[in-house]
């Protein structure tokens, strides 16, 4: 199967953040291994013209998810700071839209369109079909692919440009049936043009 690129597709990046990668406070397993695969796919989106989103956790100090605050995860992503950056060698084109979410102290929220305006962005650009990838397949990129099905999304899933922190062995792989059998279509680079 070959996917032509269209303009009003759009290319989704979900949490690709110094905490989410090697050496982070909430580190995925080789999380930083996608980055050259999602530049590929920046490059292909940019020279089609098409939409380039970049979601992030954007968590104030006393977010709910801390353990701090009663919450699961170490403190990560804090607005502001060096964890919270974007990789490093990700290269996001200026005209990238970024997308913050989970930015209240008293809600979680997994998915890119949790308490963002990215739906209305997308449906405003007359955005049909989404390409997902990014940190981490068993949390923020499941929510984000199960909400953009919800909404009516068409969504292929990079499954080239994934990673999981797979707190209980076999999480990612869970999520990733979990979101073919929902809808989502399972595509790597090569099946693009």
């Amino acid at each position: 199967m070959k996917i032509k690129l269209r303009e009003k597709d759009a290319l989704i990046i979900v949490d690709l953040q110094n905490d989410f990668c090697p050496g982070g406070a909430l580190a995925v397993p080789e999380g930083d291994k996608i980055v050259p695969v999602l530049n590929a796919y920046i490059e292909r989106f940019s020279n089609s013209k098409s939409l380039i989103v970049a979601t992030r956790d954007w968590h104030p100090e006393n977010h709910i998810s801390f353990v701090e605050q009663g919450g699961i995860w170490p403190k990560h992503c804090v607005q502001n700071t060096k964890g919270a950056e974007f990789h490093p060698d990700l290269k996001l084109p200026s005209d990238s839209v970024i997308v913050s979410k989970a930015t209240e102290p008293d809600k979680e929220a997994y998915s890119g369109f949790d308490g963002t305006n990215l739906e209305k962005l997308l449906k405003g650009k007359g955005v049909t079909r989404l390409f997902v990838g990014g940190l981490a397949t068993d949390y923020c990129v499941r929510a984000t692919v199960l909400d953009a099905l919800r909404l009516g999304f068409c969504v292929f899933l990079l499954l080239d440009g994934i990673k999981g922190v797979n707190v209980q062995p076999e999480d990612s792989e869970r999520a990733i049936v979990e979101m073919l059998e929902k809808g989502a279509i399972g595509i790597v680079f090569e099946e693009i043009k």
